[in-house]
């Protein structure tokens, strides 16, 4: 069990642009957790990777591609063990 001092692998949240819109992407947290692609409202959109394949939900395959203007907007600095 992770005590509240560590994170493996720490999460983020990047700003983007993507198919004209603010979104904010939410880096997995472990494994074969998918990350989330949220809009400016909190809504989801569609999980990106991640999950039993890597490849997400197959809603926004192509947001790698796609995504532009990266801003990282938070981080856990947590130490991962």
């Amino acid at each position: 069990m992770q005590d509240a001092e560590t994170a493996n692998p720490p999460a983020k949240i990047y700003r983007y642009t993507y198919k004209d819109q603010e979104v904010f992407y939410l880096t997995g947290r472990c494994c074969d957790i998918p990350s989330k692609l949220y809009d400016k409202n909190g809504n989801i959109i569609c999980e990106p990777d991640g999950g039993i394949t890597g490849k997400g939900d197959g809603r926004c395959t192509d947001f790698f591609e796609k995504r532009s203007d990266e801003t990282l907007i938070w981080e856990d600095k947590r130490e991962q063990k």
